[in-house]
């Protein structure tokens, strides 16, 4: 019985042990999460396909992100109109692929834009996430930390180009890009304006949605717990006052499925000023094709208008 006792001291003390240095090897991995970005590191640039489309051309290419990876990205450009343009870096959700920029370039390149965007980590050409549920969510988070530091090596490629303006680089991010455009527009101050269309804060709120609780079921309060704990640092309330002086514009549903209205007004309230806020009555972006369209051309209005500021700026200072 001694003997049992003394072992069971031991397993408890091991175990123990075991939980503290997993809590502070997550703590390490948190501190660095973001780390990884490298303005020297060679972008190895190979351009791709070419297509014209209907009000824009498009052209295919790939650079490196992270040392030894290539990351294929996708730059629609204006059909006319006087070059270098301006351009706006556009990210995806969650589901989507760099292909989704046919779907929304037009308008942007109608307005004298071009727009650029890359399949994010797992998605498109980069393959799929594990079907394992763990596997799966830890490579979401990658993809939260790696997404941030692409686009920030995209900007690096576009400050190469001809074809672009260097100072007149926007992000626009949807859903997941949304979530994951404030950490990036907060990191880099060359992203002179910044559209945030249906994203949210706070990973528990973000965690409580309808969508999570249709999926998850009675899982759902141990999944946000889990949840929070799991994506604590790619939070954007940590991370969006950096943004300021930088202009934000918020666009949300307040009967929004997958972004709770709790933390979409979450990252409204945390972000500095100046911020312009607009509610749609609507559910998620992308559900209602005429919604969609509506919400996109307030989002290339806002930047037209944030574009001529830009430019007025510029001229006085020369």
């Amino acid at each position: 019985m001694r003997r049992l006792k003394r072992a069971g001291t031991w397993f408890c003390a091991v175990a123990l042990l075991g939980v503290i240095g997993a809590a502070g090897f997550k703590q390490w991995c948190d501190a660095h999460y973001y780390e990884g970005y490298d303005p020297a590191l060679p972008l190895d640039v190979v351009e791709g396909s070419y297509a014209e489309c209907d009000g824009y051309d498009r052209c295919a290419f790939t650079f490196q992100g992270l040392p030894g990876d290539m990351v294929p990205a996708l730059l629609a450009r204006p059909a006319s109109g006087a070059k270098p343009f301006p351009c706006v870096v556009f990210l995806h959700g969650i589901g989507q692929s760099k292909e989704f920029l046919d779907a929304i370039a037009k308008p942007f390149t109608l307005a004298g834009f071009a727009v650029a965007t890359f399949d994010q980590y797992t998605r498109g050409e980069r393959g799929r996430p594990s079907e394992r549920p763990w596997a799966a969510t830890l490579a979401l988070r990658e993809r939260a930390a790696r997404t941030v530091i692409e686009t920030r090596r995209l900007i690096d490629c576009l400050e190469t180009r001809q074809d672009v303006d260097p100072e007149r680089v926007y992000l626009c991010g949807a859903s997941f890009g949304a979530i994951t455009g404030a950490n990036a527009a907060a990191f880099d101050n060359r992203i002179r304006a910044v559209v945030l269309t249906y994203g949210g804060g706070n990973v528990r709120l973000l965690l409580s949605s309808q969508a999570v609780a249709e999926r998850a079921g009675r899982w759902t309060p141990l999944l946000t717990r889990l949840g929070a704990y799991v994506f604590a640092p790619a939070d954007p309330l940590k991370h969006v006052d950096a943004i300021v002086p930088r202009p934000v514009y918020f666009q949300n549903g307040t009967e929004d499925s997958l972004i709770p209205r709790a933390a979409a007004e979450a990252l409204q309230d945390a972000a500095g000023e100046p911020k312009t806020i607009t509610w749609y009555d609507s559910d998620h972006v992308g559900i209602d094709p005429e919604h969609t369209e509506r919400v996109l051309a307030d989002a290339v209005e806002w930047l037209v208008a944030q574009d001529v500021l830009i430019q007025s700026e510029r001229k006085t200072r020369t």
